[in-house]
């Protein structure tokens, strides 16, 4: 009878781990089946875009080591305003193959250096727009940005000239090739000395008919576009007659100063284009800047540094941009009475209590010591150091906390200095990366500093006169765009779909 009731419990307990083993075994099968099922239907999906690509707009393919900013700088700078169109995103991606094709010392590109010698006159397989630098930083940029705009529109390879340290400054944008000229270039004796009374300009040719008459297509022609430029330069912006010669010529040697981007969407022949590839025609150098610009690591390294030692932590971060173009060498006091209307015109920094030396505690506990930092950048030192004495000897009406910071102190231009150009470029992307931004107007830095953060700046209007501040002393801007400096004068567009 014992035995009876000692099988029965071993029966009913193999019956049970039998039972649990079959449940676990149908949990985890369950389990298995919903993830074989998972696998299955993710096989269709694209992986998620890094972000460090920027929803697409910079191309993979780079080694991660190889220019740390391209990879890093979306954790400094906000991220894009406008997304790029799938039209630009197509074009993008076939540049940088018809880059790879003809870039340096690719058998196309000897092809093209060999035939420069013989004046070819039958088309060549690669045509190029070669940039060489000219004015201050700001102006290169906005320039370098517009000229590889042209090369997007008529098919051609961007080539930077790499005198006055440009490839110092500037990693490569373009993955497996490069768009810095090689330095055996054969005519880059050539790149110092031309101007517009070359007889190589395109406005001295269009002045002597040589555009009409000769059926010899010249090797290279040089395009004049800087701010002396007359009205037979400014034929480059025509319809017609001159596209269809310089479209023959291999080689385009580009000289400028101005954001001349504006004037290509006044032209009928790319205004479509154009359109389909900036639907929102205020993120044009947003986008493209983003895309061309990433900083050597001699530079990002500066940017990083400076970052980490008086900007990060920060609530709110500020950038004020000064340029006077009078040449003064110490701070003015007009212009600083123009800057303080401005902060408070735009309520951009807190009051001061100029009635108490001490911060109103309740105040303080209300606000939690909530931090401001300011980045003044200027070429005349002193007014960084006006507004910091004034948060200093009085308290903010707020009880927030100012600091103020200024980077470097030049006090004029230093052309083909390294050093002031690494400065240079490490103050556009610091000031750029400010939550509110103040710039001087027709400043070039302040343009490149805002498209590059993606901000609509508030902008300080030039004073009439050198003794008093203007009134109202500035005014926000509803665009990112640079603005538009020398319009063209002497040619007639057909329409202008540019706002």
């Amino acid at each position: 009878m014992k035995k009876d009731k000692s099988r029965t419990k071993h029966c009913l307990l193999s019956w049970s781990i039998l039972v649990a083993l079959l449940l676990n075994l149908t949990v985890l099968l369950s389990v298995f089946s919903r993830l074989k099922e998972k696998q299955f239907f993710d096989l269709g999906e694209e992986e998620e875009e890094p972000k460090d690509l920027l929803g697409g707009l910079l191309p993979p393919g780079f080694e991660e080591g190889s220019c740390q900013s391209r990879h890093q700088s979306v954790h400094y700078l906000k991220g894009l305003k406008r997304p790029p169109s799938p039209h630009l995103l197509s074009k993008l991606r076939s540049y940088e193959a018809l880059h790879r094709r003809c870039g340096p010392h690719t058998e196309s590109y000897n092809r093209t250096v060999k035939l420069i010698e013989s004046s070819p006159s039958a088309p060549t397989e690669c045509r190029y727009v070669l940039w060489s630098p000219f004015a201050g930083l700001g102006n290169r940029m906005l320039t370098m940005a517009s000229a590889f705009l042209y090369s997007l529109l008529t098919n051609r390879v961007l080539m930077v000239d790499f005198r006055d340290h440009t490839p110092d400054l500037f990693c490569d944008p373009f993955p497996g090739t490069s768009w810095f000229l090689p330095q055996d270039f054969p005519l880059v004796h050539y790149l110092g000395v031309l101007n517009k009374s070359s007889s190589h300009c395109h406005g001295y040719m269009v002045k002597n008919h040589l555009t009409k008459r000769s059926s010899r297509i010249p090797p290279f022609v040089y395009l004049n576009l800087i701010y002396d430029m007359d009205r037979y330069d400014e034929t480059f912006f025509l319809e017609g007659q001159e596209q269809t010669f310089l479209n023959k010529v291999p080689w385009l040697f580009m000289s400028s100063d101005e954001y001349f981007i504006p004037s290509l969407f006044m032209m009928q022949s790319f205004s479509k284009e154009l359109g389909n590839m900036f639907p929102d025609k205020d993120a044009v150098f947003h986008l493209l800047g983003r895309y061309l610009f990433h900083p050597t690591d001699l530079v990002w390294g500066m940017i990083t540094r400076y970052h980490r030692a008086y900007l990060a932590g920060a609530d709110e971060k500020i950038g004020i941009q000064i340029r006077e173009f009078e040449g003064w060498l110490q701070p003015q006091q007009h212009i600083l009475n123009q800057i303080m209307a401005c902060i408070s015109t735009g309520n951009i920094l807190p009051r001061i209590n100029e009635d108490d030396y001490l911060p109103d505690g309740s105040n303080a506990r209300d606000q939690k010591n909530k931090t401001k930092v300011v980045l003044v950048t200027s070429l005349v030192s002193g007014y960084a150091d006006r507004i910091r004495l004034m948060y200093t000897l009085y308290p903010t009406e707020t009880g927030e906390v100012v600091r103020v910071h200024e980077p470097s102190q030049e006090e004029h231009q230093k052309m083909s200095d390294l050093l002031h150009y690494v400065r240079a470029l490490a103050e556009i992307y610091l000031i750029g990366m400010s939550d509110t931004l103040v710039t001087s107007g027709r400043s070039t830095f302040g343009y490149v500093a805002q498209c590059l953060g993606g901000l609509e700046p508030w902008v300080m209007y030039r004073p009439k006169n050198q003794t008093a501040a203007p009134d109202p002393p500035c005014g926000r801007v509803g665009s990112m765009e640079p603005c538009f400096h020398l319009p063209p004068t002497h040619v007639t567009m057909a329409h202008v779909p540019y706002r």
